[in-house]
C-alpha cells in the first residue's frame, strides 16, 4: 500500500469523482484497477470508495498480465485523489467493510459492502463534496441477502436523494438512460417484471419520463433534444389492430409534452425507431434519444452496439451518477480478462455531465 508523502499536499483542480467498488466477488474491482492502469489521464482526480484488501486483490489480478506495479494509495478525503501519482489506486476506505469475498460467489457480506459504498458516495455527492459518482456493478441477489430494500443502484440512489431533500420517494422521480457514442435510450420503467412494466405505460408515466429526459439532455446538449417515442406494440399498434395503448395512452402523452414545448415525435414502430436514432458514419441520427416503454425494449439495441462502450446514467437526481453497461460477470471474475472500457467511458461521461 502506498501512502502519500507528507510534502505532497492535495491540489485539486476541481471536485473529485468517486468510484464505488461494486460487488467484490465480481469484476468491478478489477475493471477499476485496469481503468487506473490504462487510462490515467481520464481517471485523474478519481478515487475508489471501498476496502483496501479488495482493491489490492484486484490490482494483483491485473498484474498477472505482466505489469510490474499498480500500488494502492490510501487517502483520507476526496481532494487527495488529485495528488496521487498516475497508475496508482487511490482508495478512501470505509470503516468496518468486510474483506474480499471469494470470486463469483453471492454473499450477504459483499452485498452489504457494495451498498454501503454507494450510500457514502451518494451522500458525499448530495452534500457537494464530490462532483459525481461512478458505480461499479453490484449483484441484486447479494443486495437482497444483505437486507437492502432496493433492487439496484437506481432505486437506492433515488431513496438517498429523496431523504436528503426531505421529500417522499414519489416526489423524486428518476429514469435510466443508457447511452454510447451512437445511441441514447431512456426507459419509462426500470427493474420490474414485464407484466408490471406494461401496467406502467400510463400517460402520466410517459409524460414524466419525457419531462425528465428533456430537462437532462437540454443541459447536456445546450438545446432542446429531439425525442423519438417507441410504441409498445408491434408496428406501434398498426392503428389499433395490435393494441390500443398507442392511441389511448402514448399519443396523448406526446401531445401533452408538445404543448409544454418539448420536441417529441412518434410513436414509432419499436423495431425501426432505434435505427433512426443511431448516429453512425454516413448515417447521422434523426433523434437525440429514444423513449422506450420498458427495460429490454430500450437496452437491447444499445447493448447490441457494444457493451464495452455503453454507459448507464441516472436522470432526475440532484447529483451526477453513471455506471458501466455490464453486470458483475461472476463467471469471469478474478481471471483478469474483464474489459474496463465501459467503466472508463462512464468516468468520462460523469466528468462531462458534472461540468
Amino acid at each position: 500500500m502506498l501512502s502519500l508523502p507528507d510534502h505532497i499536499a492535495a491540489a485539486p483542480t476541481g471536485r473529485s469523482i468517486a468510484i464505488t467498488q461494486g460487488d467484490c466477488a465480481g469484476i468491478g474491482p478489477e475493471t477499476i484497477a485496469k481503468a487506473f492502469r490504462d487510462a490515467p489521464d481520464a481517471l485523474r482526480g478519481c478515487f475508489i470508495v471501498g476496502e483496501i484488501e479488495t482493491l489490492r486483490r484486484a490490482a494483483a489480478v491485473v498484474l498477472q498480465g505482466g505489469d510490474t506495479s499498480l500500488p494502492v494509495a490510501l487517502i483520507g478525503n476526496p481532494d487527495e485523489a488529485w495528488s496521487v501519482p498516475p497508475r496508482c489506486l487511490p482508495v478512501l476506505p470505509l470503516a468496518g467493510l468486510p474483506g474480499p469475498a471469494p470470486w463469483g460467489q453471492i454473499s450477504r457480506e459483499a452485498g452489504e459492502a457494495a451498498a454501503r459504498c454507494v450510500e457514502w458516495a451518494a451522500q458525499a455527492a448530495l452534500e457537494g463534496r464530490i462532483a459525481a459518482l461512478v458505480t461499479a456493478p453490484l449483484h441484486k441477489e447479494a443486495l437482497a441477502l444483505a437486507g437492502v430494500d432496493f433492487p439496484g443502484h437506481t432505486e437506492l440512489l433515488q431513496a438517498a436523494a429523496a431523504a436528503h431533500a426531505g421529500v417522499a420517494l414519489t416526489d423524486m422521480p428518476v429514469r435510466m438512460m443508457l447511452a454510447n457514442d451512437e445511441l441514447r435510450t431512456v426507459l419509462v420503467s426500470i427493474h420490474v417484471a414485464l407484466r408490471e412494466a406494461l401496467d406502467a405505460v400510463t400517460q402520466p408515466q410517459i409524460l414524466e419520463t419525457l419531462r425528465i429526459t428533456h430537462s437532462a439532455l437540454a443541459r447536456t446538449l445546450g438545446r432542446a433534444p429531439r425525442i423519438a417515442v417507441a410504441g409498445l406494440n408491434p408496428h406501434a399498434g398498426e392503428g389499433g389492430r395490435f393494441g390500443r395503448e398507442e392511441i389511448d395512452t402514448i399519443v396523448p402523452a406526446i401531445e401533452a409534452a408538445r404543448a409544454l414545448g418539448m420536441d417529441v415525435h412518434g410513436p414509432f414502430a419499436p423495431d425501426t425507431v432505434f435505427m433512426r436514432a443511431r448516429n453512425a458514419p454516413g448515417h447521422p441520427r434523426e433523434f437525440d434519444v429514444v423513449l422506450a416503454m420498458y427495460h429490454d425494449q430500450g437496452l437491447i439495441p444499445v447493448k447490441y452496439l457494444g457493451v464495452e462502450k455503453g454507459v448507464n446514467v441516472t436522470l432526475g437526481l440532484p447529483l451526477v451518477r453513471t455506471s458501466p453497461d455490464h453486470g458483475t460477470a461472476f463467471d469471469i471474475a478474478g481471471q483478469g480478462i474483464a474489459d474496463a472500457s465501459s467503466l472508463i467511458e462512464a468516468v468520462r461521461m460523469a466528468r462531462q455531465l458534472a461540468g
